[in-house]
């Protein structure tokens, strides 16, 4: 298939497979593995608008307010309850120096939902919509504005009318792009992303511009599923934990190249070492013996003795014990 550069708003992103923001995980240093591998662009973890307000310029805020200069362009992501907290928290991130704002209306999450946020807002399209005026308002013309949505609050009638009110009147507000995971807040991660859903969403929008989102764990999967929706691109989510090289595979198969084989152990080596190196630089020797951990749950899953290397990931406490694993199990 031939591979369309993408574009949102004033920035051209080129290679249209972005990686997702992912609570938890895609901070500063999984940022820069995903880059290095191949994504032009990237989200940061969905920030609360009342962490982005209340958090000082001290420590915290050099954590999660961070786009490093070698990452641009990079987005944020916000999640919140009123418009002006949205509004004046995606003000202080575009002034830390994010290139893009991305409002959550999706997550999905129990306690999220319980204080009106994230997918809260698909069964609420008149607020949802005033989030997005108001935030469009407030933000300079060269910073993009976009959203997160899922495909509904739940598989009612009602629901799927309020998806589209938010869509419709949220590109006639200003947003700049969509992207779309095929669940519904209800389903959470369970069941199949409804891919057929955001086929009929990309053909009813036209030109806009529409990212896919869900269930995206191979190159396969995601060149399919471009070419039978005709969405301008997708955005990586759970399927780059751990699994950086899933860009240049991709890559690969759009360029109708062959499919890329899997990473050697020693190549999987170089790059757990690296995002631990940049973690270690970012967050200081012991936190980042703690963030790695998670990391390694996922990396383990390449390895053929993926149950033994996961155990002794997740046990691994300090640098020299996450060396020692390196060394017994990604050795050349």
């Amino acid at each position: 298939m031939k591979i369309e550069s993408l574009k949102i708003g004033n920035l051209t992103l080129g290679f249209p497979v972005i990686q997702a923001a992912l609570s938890g995980y895609s901070d500063v240093s999984m940022r820069q593995i995903a880059r290095k591998h191949g994504a032009n662009f990237t989200l940061c973890e969905v920030m609360l608008d009342q962490f982005v307000l209340n958090v000082g310029k001290g420590k915290k805020s050099r954590l999660y307010l961070n786009a490093q200069e070698e990452e641009h362009p990079v987005g944020a992501q916000l999640m919140g309850t009123e418009p002006e907290m949205f509004v004046s928290a995606a003000k202080k991130m575009v002034e830390t120096g994010f290139d893009l704002i991305d409002l959550n209306f999706a997550c999905p999450v129990k306690k999220v939902l319980g204080r009106g946020r994230g997918g809260f807002f698909m069964s609420k399209p008149a607020e949802a919509v005033e989030i997005i005026d108001r935030v469009r308002s407030a933000l300079p013309d060269s910073v993009p504005l976009t959203m997160k949505l899922r495909k509904g609050f739940d598989d009612s009638a009602e629901s799927e009318d309020a998806f589209f009110e938010i869509l419709e009147k949220g590109f006639r507000k200003g947003i700049a792009a969509v992207t779309l995971h095929g669940r519904t807040v209800r389903q959470k991660y369970l069941g199949e992303s409804d891919w057929n859903f955001v086929s009929r969403v990309k053909k009813r929008i036209g030109n806009r511009i529409l990212l896919g989102s869900g269930d995206l764990f191979s190159a396969e999967t995601v060149r399919q599923r471009m070419t039978e929706t005709g969405v301008d691109g997708v955005a990586l989510a759970r399927g780059a934990i751990g699994n950086p090289w899933l860009f240049g595979q991709i890559r690969a198969l759009l360029e109708g190249k062959p499919l890329p084989p899997p990473p050697a152990l020693h190549e999987q080596r170089e790059t757990i070492q690296l995002h631990y190196d940049l973690s270690e630089a970012f967050y200081g020797p012991v936190r980042a013996a703690a963030e790695m951990r998670k990391f390694g749950v996922y990396y383990s899953r390449l390895h053929p003795d993926h149950e033994l290397v996961r155990a002794d990931f997740v046990a691994s406490k300090t640098r020299s014990q996450w060396q020692l694993v390196l060394e017994k199990w990604y050795h050349v």
